[in-house]
């Protein structure tokens, strides 16, 4: 599976749903989904956390397609930290702290609809 688009459909597949169910639980349009099919776009940050959540899979995977062997958070003083990462040894551009930072934010989102 080389792109997102196929992992999604993977993903859909393996939960024996069909596509339309898939864009109505969501809330996205075939016309979309069928841009992500044939690469005329792809799936936004906050779509791709929620798909992620949706089927429980990390977002290493569906957008990489390879797990991520850095998945130990914890808070600490209202402040994320990454266990195992080295701060020299990754060089994140702006876009790839603003997602993280994103995600973050929904799983906090998450966790406190859990507790509800």
């Amino acid at each position: 599976m080389k792109t997102i688009y196929e992992r999604i459909e993977y993903l859909i597949k393996n939960k024996r749903m069909t596509k339309k169910l898939f864009c109505e639980e969501l809330g996205i349009s075939t016309g979309n989904l069928g841009d992500w099919k044939r690469g005329k776009s792809t799936p936004s940050t906050n779509k791709l956390v929620e798909i992620g959540a949706y089927f429980n899979t990390s977002l290493d995977w569906l957008i990489l397609g390879k797990e991520s062997k850095n998945e130990l958070l914890k808070e600490e003083r209202e402040q994320y930290i990454i266990d195992t990462l080295q701060p020299e040894t990754f060089k994140l551009s702006k876009r790839e702290i603003d997602f993280i930072k994103e995600y973050i934010k929904f799983t906090d989102y998450r966790r406190n609809r859990q507790l509800e």
